[in-house]
């Protein structure tokens, strides 16, 4: 969603059954997953607004 509401913002998803070793890679522990920043950060799970925001913010320090 924040990806289509700005340029700075990129997404991408992908199937982790289908693709095993970029699961592997991202250290993929449950679905779905937000990596943040190439791994500086991330969540687990569907969590509130205000969680996703804590961690981004948390990822960019």
């Amino acid at each position: 969603m924040m990806a289509m509401e700005s340029h700075l913002v990129q997404a991408e998803m992908v199937e982790a059954t289908e693709f095993p070793e970029l699961a592997d890679r991202h250290h993929v522990s449950g679905v779905p997953q937000t990596t943040i920043n190439d791994g500086a950060g991330h969540v687990v799970g569907a969590v509130p607004e205000p969680n996703l925001v804590a961690a981004i913010l948390e990822a960019l320090q």
